[in-house]
């Protein structure tokens, strides 16, 4: 599962153009592309491997600090790392301002929390195509255009197909995590948009990698205790984080300053096939025919989304 990078900073991020995640704080969300354009395209696809495939590696982890382990490792590594490369200024900022990172780290945290418990349940693949649920729904409702009631029938489809009717083939509990993580998901997008305008660059998200590392330590050192001391395990730890969150950061924040955001937006669609490819490959969790169809008509449900969400844009009175 990838943390989405925060919000521009200009006002129109109060409304997400896409099912997915918005615009590092200051690039201004890329500019179109022209001459060289595979390049920012090749950095969005390799960001979203990192991701997913980090989001493997966690997986493999699990049996050594259990979920909520896993993601205070995650966060806190993120977090360290994060606050070095923006070091952000604590001063100068109002009450509202730090409102807004507390609740941002919070829902960080909550959509981590929820994601992994997910993936400790069912295969990678089908919880994340559950979890850009959460986005593809606020999408559609930011939207309020007819077109996006197909969109949202083709994301139901996907649903109904990898549940198999009735999710019989899924753990029940794991596709509830994996829905309400796609909740603060949606929620995360919001809050992201929100820090972006009051925070310069990705100083916001620095800070709110702090309030969720800080949030979450307490359930990690529950349910860990001293495992999460044993250096293999912090190493491991550190390179889901890296994977997760620092490398995929780096890689878009590069990306968007020549690729129009909605283009990105279009290519994080593919993050279900992405997660799907990674679960077999590293985990060995295999598709049925029925659960890869539902994939791919979410996956097309995201994108239409985002195409009718930028066409919108585009007839907009200027």
């Amino acid at each position: 599962m990838n943390t989405p990078s925060a919000a521009p900073s200009s006002p129109a991020s109060a409304t997400p153009v896409a099912p997915v995640m918005a615009p590092l704080p200051g690039t201004g969300g890329g500019s179109p592309v022209r001459r060289g354009g595979l390049g920012p395209v090749g950095l969005v696809l390799a960001g979203g491997v990192s991701v997913q495939f980090g989001g493997a590696l966690a997986v493999t982890l699990m049996p050594r600090t259990g979920a909520l382990g896993v993601v205070t490792l995650r966060l806190l590594v993120a977090a360290v790392v994060l606050m070095v490369i923006c070091r952000p200024k604590v001063r100068g900022h109002s009450r509202a301002d730090w409102a807004t990172v507390v609740v941002f780290g919070l829902t960080m945290a909550a959509m981590n929390g929820l994601f992994y418990q997910s993936v400790a349940r069912i295969p990678l693949g089908p919880a994340v195509t559950l979890e850009v649920l959460g986005p593809l729904v606020l999408s559609v409702v930011a939207s309020r255009r007819a077109l996006n009631l197909l969109w949202a029938g083709l994301a139901l489809g996907g649903v109904f197909l990898l549940g198999g009717g009735g999710f019989g083939s899924l753990d029940t509990v794991g596709v509830a995590f994996a829905l309400s993580a796609g909740g603060m998901w949606a929620a995360y997008i919001l809050f992201s948009a929100r820090t972006g305008r009051r925070f310069p660059q990705a100083d916001g998200l620095a800070l709110a990698m702090v309030v969720a590392a800080v949030a979450f330590l307490p359930l990690g050192i529950a349910e860990s205790g001293t495992r999460l001391l044993d250096p293999t395990t912090v190493a491991l730890g550190a390179a889901v984080a890296v994977l997760s969150s620092v490398l995929p950061y780096t890689l878009e924040l590069l990306a968007l300053r020549r690729l129009p955001a909605s283009t990105f937006a279009i290519l994080m669609s593919l993050e279900p096939a992405v997660a799907a490819t990674a679960g077999f490959l590293v985990l060995h969790q295999a598709l049925s025919a029925a659960e890869a169809l539902a994939i791919a008509l979410v996956i097309a449900a995201s994108m239409g989304a985002v195409r009718t969400q930028v066409g919108r844009g585009k007839a907009a009175p200027k």
